[in-house]
């Protein structure tokens, strides 16, 4: 299993895809596949993949606030960033997964309480890369000192991606703290949500164009690379939504054709748009 995510990471790092993201899960989801399938813990597996690329940001899409104390998250995303030379994205969430949480032992608190850690979370984080040592106090959080050594490499700090578009509170949160967003649907639906966190950058004075809008879209260029063209049309139609960039998985990336045909004749399409 290892040489072959080696063989596929390599391949997606040489045909220019710009970033590399893993789930966050302990359970394969039931979206893609029974519990039992296969399912890497995601820090480990990012450290592996870092060793193995050289250029392509790395990430989460999208870390469970659930899953880990903000304090050590913040300390993982670090090491990552500083191992892999600056290449780390923090992507967080309210996770969502309940099985894997009552199976593992994980507690797994009402909706309300998870968004008031993931706020709580990111504020963790942003002061233990920031020259506050001092401590924290929170609702759900209580730290005696933020001691982070050492810091991230990347400048000012990593950036943060949240996930997911709930209105009244994820895209909140975006236009509050992340430094992108990432939204599913179709592009009609993603334009109004994108609409959405703009009126939240409006009320929290944030310039939404600092914002980074991402999409989390399966792509599909086919085995052989026929489905190329189609690609380049649908990710065009999420560029006239107002999306930048679009993150997801690459059906059959592990045959490693598909992500060289990506590189060849999709990538370079889509550079300018």
């Amino acid at each position: 299993m290892g040489s072959r995510l080696a063989d596929i990471v390599g391949t997606a790092d040489d045909a220019g895809f710009s970033s590399i993201w893993v789930m966050d899960h302990h359970f394969q989801i039931p979206m893609v596949g029974p519990a039992e399938r296969d399912m890497l813990e995601a820090y480990t597996a990012l450290g592996y993949i870092a060793a193995h690329t050289s250029r392509a940001k790395l990430g989460v899409l999208c870390t469970g606030v659930t899953y880990r104390h903000p304090g050590i998250l913040a300390k993982q995303v670090s090491t990552l960033d500083v191992l892999s030379g600056g290449r780390a994205w923090l992507g967080i969430g309210a996770a969502w997964f309940d099985r894997e949480h009552h199976a593992l032992g994980v507690p797994f608190p009402p909706l309300k309480e998870r968004f008031e850690r993931l706020e709580e979370a990111i504020q963790i984080i942003l002061q233990m890369w920031s020259d506050d040592n001092g401590p924290y106090e929170g609702k759900h959080y209580q730290l005696v000192e933020t001691l982070n050594s050492p810091q991230p490499l990347s400048k000012p700090r990593p950036p943060i991606l949240i996930g997911g578009g709930g209105e009244r509170k994820t895209l909140r949160l975006v236009a509050r703290y992340a430094d992108a967003c990432n939204v599913f649907g179709d592009p009609t639906l993603v334009k109004g949500k994108l609409d959405v966190l703009r009126q939240h950058c409006q009320a929290e004075g944030r310039n939404y164009d600092e914002i980074e809008k991402t999409v989390l879209f399966p792509m599909n260029v086919g085995r052989d690379g026929s489905g190329a063209d189609q690609l380049v049309q649908q990710l065009g139609m999420f560029s006239e939504a107002g999306v930048q960039t679009v993150l997801g998985p690459l059906i059959s990336a592990e045959e490693l054709k598909p992500l060289e045909v990506v590189g060849r004749d999709v990538i370079p399409k889509i550079a300018d748009i």
